[in-house]
């Protein structure tokens, strides 16, 4: 089942979302000080491709740098990109074939605000 919804996915909507975030991680990239920021963005890109099977996680080991940089992701990105996840899961939710993939939509929502910090580990 995890791998039909993946594929479904995938195609109306995961695709979209997976460029969206290596798109934001390349131009983050461009400078040494979001080299951080583009490493999580390509993180959370793996996730939005293939998301069912695995869950986010946070991290034991994070402090105050990734509390700092969350701050700045929330303003400069994460607002964007979970204004995206918001509509999308939206849309998807209107045709009952869509609510698994709209609610999934919404569990990125927290990752897409705050990436550093978090891990993404396969279900159990």
């Amino acid at each position: 089942m995890r791998f039909l919804l993946n594929v479904i996915w995938l195609v109306f909507s995961g695709f979209w979302l997976f460029l969206a975030y290596l798109v934001l991680g390349a131009l983050v990239c461009l400078t040494i000080i979001g080299i951080p920021f583009g490493i999580a963005a390509f993180r959370i890109a793996s996730y939005a491709l293939w998301p069912f099977g695995r869950d986010v996680v946070r991290r034991g080991d994070h402090g105050a740098a990734s509390t700092v940089g969350n701050v700045l992701w929330f303003l400069l990105a994460g607002l964007w990109l979970a204004i995206g996840h918001a509509v999308s899961g939206v849309v998807l939710c209107l045709t009952l074939i869509g609510i698994p993939l709209g609610l999934a939509n919404f569990k990125m929502i927290p990752i897409s605000l705050s990436p550093l910090g978090r891990q993404i580990v396969p279900s159990r």
